[in-house]
């Protein structure tokens, strides 16, 4: 088993080298207070300010002014070229909560790929954060404390169902599958929706706005 590179009791917010605003940051390290850089993504942190605790990845993005700007025995090399950075700094890093920022902007190859590891590393409890909403993998069981009316999205990344209470279109008995049923733009109708699920596999999409909700479900359900 491989070590972890970091470990904390805290939230990390985990940095890719996508775009997030300056508010975005602020609004992840509110909740996870221990920043992380995959690869490029400590350019983005040192541009707004923020020195990374670790830097983990290839390395072959990662501009040398930001090398030089951190020490050496925060900066991890993981040579090998089968997985993405945020697929490496993920399962690298052990904490009750990953908050990641700047995976699932710019370019559509990096945000399904980004998708992927969030099912991949689902024993990670991970928060990917766009710029309208976010995402996570469901757990078996997750309750959510929502507002009826918000949309959610149920996207399978294999085969996969599940039963649900609190939705307008109820999944019982769905079998879901990447190229077959997908459950996008759902509606909540209950302040409570509960959802289980057969096996990992499926990803829950909400609202940006709905980040607390999802971080005291996850937690819930750890």
């Amino acid at each position: 088993m491989i070590s972890p590179i970091v470990q904390s009791t805290h939230g990390v917010t985990l940095a890719g080298g996508g775009p997030f605003a300056a508010r975005d940051l602020a609004l992840a390290l509110a909740r996870a207070p221990v920043p992380v850089a995959a690869d490029s993504g400590a350019d983005r942190l040192l541009r707004l300010g923020v020195t990374p605790a670790a830097v983990i990845g290839d390395m072959d993005s990662i501009s040398d002014r930001a090398r030089a700007a951190i020490p050496s025995e925060c900066q991890h090399l993981v040579a090998e070229q089968v997985t993405t950075d945020f697929d490496k700094a993920l399962r690298l890093i052990e904490a009750p909560l990953v908050l990641a920022l700047g995976f699932a902007g710019a370019r559509l190859d990096h945000g399904l790929a980004a998708m992927a590891t969030l099912i991949a590393r689902a024993e990670r409890a991970c928060i990917l954060i766009g710029p309208k909403d976010l995402a996570f993998a469901a757990p078996p069981r997750l309750t959510l404390e929502l507002a009826p009316g918000e949309p959610l999205s149920l996207f399978p990344l294999a085969p996969v169902t599940g039963r649900s209470a609190g939705l307008e279109w109820p999944i019982d008995g769905i079998g879901f599958a990447p190229d077959g049923m997908i459950g996008t733009s759902n509606r909540v109708t209950a302040r409570r929706v509960v959802l289980e699920f057969d096996r990992r596999g499926m990803l829950v999409i909400l609202p940006r706005r709905r980040l607390d909700a999802a971080i005291r479900a996850l937690r819930a359900a750890a």
